[in-house]
């Protein structure tokens, strides 16, 4: 089985942010860069999905020159190689416009299966997989924990809301949106990082994929949101106040 996997660099989640001297974008000289979280754990299914069933996983990944330590990490981690489209205007690209360069060059490769993460965290749209299946003209399915090989195609196990699941059957081709913390990642070895050297590593331009436009822009300038500072006294006697106190801690603050 072929497995394309569709990756992304983003700012590390503990980034200080600085808006850059343009007011269009932030200031990513100073950023350190990270793969996107639910783009490692489409990797990892991957890799798992291989080690099961055999195969080749290909890494595919849209960006600037940059990216490529990123794409290093994933063939250290055991992807078998990997295409870089170089596009330095990303961030001027909407879902649409980077959905078409990946799909683009996933089809040139006729896989089996491609993998996205379920949305990027910078951006989050959580669209482009979508986008992309679409652009293919194959069966899709988001918010994926878990994906089996079947005689069929594959049986996935989706992630609903208030801790319900859902278990589908899809044919193959097929584009999968993944979940972070379906399963453990693993790290990359020494040895797979030495291997990861030697493996193929595919550099194509926007242009060669028939996609050389950026099709949005950024018109006004941007700015960080203002930090608020706000008191909120919980009615009740103590062991009401706790209660409350969580739920809000859960729901509101999203920190439990």
């Amino acid at each position: 089985m072929k497995i394309i996997v569709a990756i992304k660099q983003v700012p590390e989640r503990d980034a200080q942010v600085r808006i850059s001297s343009s007011g269009k974008w932030i200031e990513e000289s100073d950023l350190q860069f990270a793969m996107n979280e639910s783009d490692a754990y489409a990797l990892e299914e991957a890799l798992q999905l291989k080690e099961k069933h055999g195969g080749e996983v290909i890494v595919l990944s849209a960006g600037p020159e940059r990216a490529g330590t990123t794409i290093r990490e994933a063939l250290a981690k055991g992807a078998d190689r990997a295409i870089h489209i170089e596009a330095d205007d990303l961030t001027q690209r909407d879902a649409l416009g980077v959905a078409q360069l990946l799909a683009a060059a996933a089809k040139q490769e006729n896989p089996d299966l491609v993998l996205t993460g379920l949305q990027s965290d910078d951006l989050g749209y959580g669209q482009t997989g979508v986008i992309i299946a679409e652009l293919m003209g194959v069966p899709h399915a988001s918010l994926i924990l878990h994906v089996d090989k079947t005689d069929t195609g594959l049986t996935v196990k989706r992630e609903l809301e208030e801790g319900w699941f859902q278990d589908i059957d899809l044919p193959l081709p097929a584009v999968l949106m993944i979940q972070s913390g379906g399963t453990k990642l693993r790290y990359a070895t020494l040895m797979g990082i030495k291997k990861a050297k030697t493996k193929e590593f595919r550099k194509i331009s926007a242009a060669d994929l028939g996609a050389s436009g950026a099709p949005t822009a950024i018109l006004e300038t941007i700015t960080l949101p203002q930090k608020q500072k706000s008191t909120q006294i919980i009615p009740g006697s103590a062991k009401e106040a706790a209660a409350t106190l969580v739920e809000k801690l859960k729901f509101e603050v999203r920190v439990l």
